[in-house]
C-alpha cells in the first residue's frame, strides 16, 4: 500500500507502508523519483532533475505538517 499525500505541480508526494521508521516521503515525476527525509534532506534520487528536487523540497517545506500528520496517522493508527 502507498497512500497518496497530495499532487501539485506535476510531482505524486506519497508514503510505503512497509519501510523504515524514520520520518519520510516519496516523491514521483516523470522522470523518476527520490525519497526526501522529513528534514527535509535527500535519501536518494533516481533521475528527477535538480529543478523538480528543488520544487519538490519547496512543496514538502510547505506542507511539512500536512506530511507530519499523515505520516502519524498512518504508521502509528
Amino acid at each position: 500500500m502507498s497512500p497518496t499525500l497530495f499532487k501539485e505541480r506535476g510531482l505524486r508526494f506519497f508514503f510505503f507502508s512497509r519501510e523504515e521508521g524514520r520520518m519520510h516521503v516519496h516523491v514521483l515525476g516523470e522522470e523518476g523519483e527520490a525519497k526526501i527525509w522529513i528534514d527535509p534532506r535527500m535519501a536518494r534520487n533516481h533521475r528527477l532533475s535538480q529543478q523538480t528536487l528543488a520544487t519538490a523540497l519547496e512543496l514538502i517545506r510547505k506542507r511539512e505538517d500536512e506530511i507530519r500528520r499523515a505520516w502519524n496517522q498512518h504508521f502509528r493508527g
